[in-house]
């Protein structure tokens, strides 16, 4: 980097800053024009203090350059460009839970790649190269999944559960179950993936069942996967004894949904001193019951219980909003058993209790009909939701707590859209039980930025900000004063430095 005074055509002489940058003369800085020796002494020694001053700077002044030699300057300097947006964000956000305490790269790569990109291992191999500049092939994820299922997936649930005890003040009073199908696009079974009662109505696909336990917030606390064909209510159990054998507590209310409701399950909590609030299938309580049921004339968002033994209260509560939804779906059942009488697709093998079907009949010996009595008895039950409980709590916390199972819900939403933890690829059960792993604790991360956004006051979703990060890119330079090599983010939007605030990055 040096001074130059060029003669012009007009007998003046421009004085500049130049430097050299692959054999070409690039113009940093334009000092003036001398037309007299007095102006041009003047310019020569205001170049020496300019000089002086970019020596001293570690960036180059980019605004000032003339623009032939800006483009050069820049097609020179540029040595990378990467994708650091979800590394920034989601990679501080991962080690904060704690999940940094797993050492290996590729688990970290797995688990932020799954938020920002969720697509089979190969395509993120592939991401991975493109938009991070790491190579890493095929074989080494999957060899890298047989140890995390092997040696670290239990140490990755004791993380998550650690995390968890830590923003509740080591207090989960109450954990709330359900359990979800995924289907594999494959027609061949085995011992693990197998046909059974498909929560995607794809009953003619193998599937595994994912049982999960979440707690207040909808942050997951444990889970465990079983064989297509289980029967869901066998499954918690398991999962709540591995939890608890983690989380030592001395009252613990489980909250499940009606599908979890058997006689089994509940002699068995209760011989293991659990609570429990469960759905109630109120239909199918003995007629002294439902004669009782149907006799409490309940007005809106009122509630009764029924003691059904000495540890058992059965809670019923009504809602008229409900009552209407009830109705609705009843009268369509209805309209749809109707079309397929017309259309003749209704046959023998129909009849069944199985939802709508229920109104179905024989009248003599071949023709079949809709029993509208049933039909209209069936409206007395509209509106009402029972609830079976061993608590000591009111009939409105009771119904309150059980409202909250859509933690659950959510958290298997989150999952299956925007985790997309299927479509599943792996074939091997070892590799299946891993992906599913990746897929937990890439929910955690999920719900922590959730967590982190609500108290930051940041209105906006956890999804926005996780697109948002997809968008911030960082550049690598160098200027012609030395070889150091420079880095800054590429900030463009207001919603990339909002967001980059929140993590004082």
């Amino acid at each position: 980097m040096f001074i130059r005074r060029k003669k012009n055509q007009s007998g003046s002489i421009s004085v500049q800053i130049v430097a050299k940058q692959s054999g070409k003369v690039i113009i940093l800085k334009s000092i003036g024009s001398a037309k007299t020796e007095t102006e041009l002494i003047f310019l020569l020694q205001k170049a020496e203090d300019e000089l002086l001053l970019l020596k001293q700077s570690s960036e180059l002044p980019f605004h000032e350059l003339e623009e032939e030699g800006y483009v050069t300057y820049f097609r020179n300097s540029i040595k990378k460009l990467s994708l650091v947006g979800p590394e920034l964000i989601l990679g501080k956000v991962f080690d904060k839970i704690g999940f940094n305490a797993i050492t290996e790269d590729l688990f970290r790569h797995l688990v932020i790649t799954r938020l920002i990109y969720p697509v089979s291992k190969l395509k993120t191999t592939d991401y991975l190269f493109k938009y991070k500049g790491i190579q890493k092939s095929v074989y080494s994820i999957y060899r890298y999944l047989d140890k995390l299922y092997g040696e670290q997936s239990e140490q990755v649930k004791q993380i998550a559960l650690q995390h968890v005890l830590k923003i509740s003040n080591n207090n989960i009073g109450v954990v709330f179950y359900d359990v979800t199908t995924l289907y594999f696009e494959t027609k061949n079974e085995d011992e693990f993936k197998q046909t059974g009662f498909s929560k995607d109505g794809k009953h003619q696909q193998p599937q595994i069942v994912l049982g999960l336990l979440v707690n207040a917030d909808g942050y997951p606390l444990d889970y465990d996967v079983f064989e297509g064909s289980k029967y869901e209510g066998d499954t918690l159990l398991p999962i709540l004894n591995h939890f608890i054998n983690k989380y030592k507590s001395a009252q613990l209310t489980v909250v499940a949904d009606a599908g979890l409701l058997s006689t089994k399950n509940i002699i068995a909590l209760q011989e293991l001193s659990y609570h429990y609030i469960l759905g109630a299938r109120i239909k199918n309580e003995s007629e002294e019951i439902k004669q009782k049921i149907l006799s409490l004339q309940l007005k809106d968002n009122q509630s009764a219980e029924i003691d059904l033994n000495s540890l058992t209260r059965l809670i019923i509560g009504y809602k008229k909003s409900r009552a209407i939804n009830d109705k609705k779906n009843r009268e369509r059942g209805l309209e749809k058993l109707q079309k397929r009488i017309k259309s003749g697709k209704i046959t023998k093998s129909s009849l069944n209790n199985k939802g709508y079907n229920k109104y179905l009949k024989i009248n003599g010996k071949a023709t079949i009909s809709i029993d509208k009595e049933l039909f209209k008895a069936d409206a007395a039950w509209d509106g009402l939701k029972g609830y079976k409980t061993n608590t000591t709590l009111t009939k409105d916390a009771v119904i309150h707590q059980y409202s909250q199972l859509w933690n659950v819900e959510k958290t298997f939403r989150i999952s299956k859209h925007d985790l997309q933890i299927r479509p599943i690829y792996h074939q091997l059960k070892r590799r299946i039980e891993a992906h599913i792993c990746i897929a937990f604790c890439a929910c955690m991360v999920y719900k922590e930025l959730e967590r982190l956004l609500k108290i930051k006051g940041i209105d906006k979703s956890a999804e926005k900000v996780i697109d948002i990060t997809k968008t911030i890119y960082e550049i690598e330079f160098t200027t012609p004063f030395s070889k150091k090599i420079h880095r800054t983010l590429l900030q463009q939007t207001p919603e990339q430095k909002q967001i980059l605030t929140l993590f004082t990055l």
